[in-house]
């Protein structure tokens, strides 16, 4: 195929991309905003997290050019590759850790994340707590509970939170 050519149908393709997302993110918008209003929530109050595990860079560079700065990932080395630089060109941006970490993986995810939401065990409450004070950055930390008691789920069972909360409200102050 001709060059020309080719570089016209990628940039219509990538048009195209642009007017989807943006699209579909003015339709979540009207949603969420209908959702506040109709259970007296404001609307500030709610924050829209788009979660890109394993999406392709055009649909995230797509997803930036329509204005989502808010990410979640689920794996931290797939993060590092995929926002390390961008972090750099946007100084708004604000990545969320949704999927489970392991202690091994909890340094690198002070140094990204700007919330960890997937604390689930004293362990990690005390090595993130460690590695917060060694990087001198705080990410927010959530508990997260495994309601359901799915054993192939994450998170600390209901009835262990009362003796998680203690260890990382003391590691994490």
């Amino acid at each position: 195929m001709i060059p020309s050519v080719n570089r016209w149908l990628f940039n219509r393709k990538t048009m195209n991309m642009n007017v989807e997302i943006a699209r579909n993110l003015n339709i979540v918008h009207e949603r969420i905003s209908r959702a506040a209003k109709d259970s007296g929530r404001d609307l500030s109050s709610i924050t829209l997290i788009a979660v890109s595990k394993q999406q392709p860079e055009d649909r995230i560079d797509a997803s930036l050019r329509a204005g989502l700065r808010i990410f979640g990932e689920n794996r931290v080395q797939e993060a590092e590759t995929r926002w390390s630089g961008r972090r750099h060109q946007l100084p708004n941006l604000e990545l969320h850790l949704i999927g489970p970490l392991q202690t091994n993986k909890a340094r690198a995810a002070i140094r990204l994340f700007d919330v960890i939401h997937t604390v689930d065990r004293p362990r990690l409450a005390e090595i993130l707590s460690r590695a917060m004070i060694e990087e001198e950055r705080r990410p927010a930390c959530y508990v997260q509970v495994n309601s359901g008691e799915e054993e192939q789920k994450a998170g600390v069972a209901p009835k262990d939170v009362k003796k998680l909360f203690p260890c990382v409200s003391k590691s994490m102050g």
